[in-house]
């Protein structure tokens, strides 16, 4: 290996703990887009049955 790739290369340390950052990052956005108070707030009210092109 030449120095440069030497350089560019990380830990498995380094790499657990940048991948756990990635997600709990993640985790957070899906708990931020799939919450379910927001999702029940934002739909509409039932469809209580009838012509569905009325």
């Amino acid at each position: 290996m030449n120095k440069n790739s030497q350089r560019n290369q990380i830990t498995r340390k380094e790499a657990i703990k940048r991948m756990g950052k990635y997600a709990a990052l993640t985790a957070v956005g899906t708990f931020l887009i799939l919450n379910p108070q927001q999702s029940q707030a934002q739909s509409g009210p039932p469809d209580p049955g009838g012509d569905p092109f009325n």
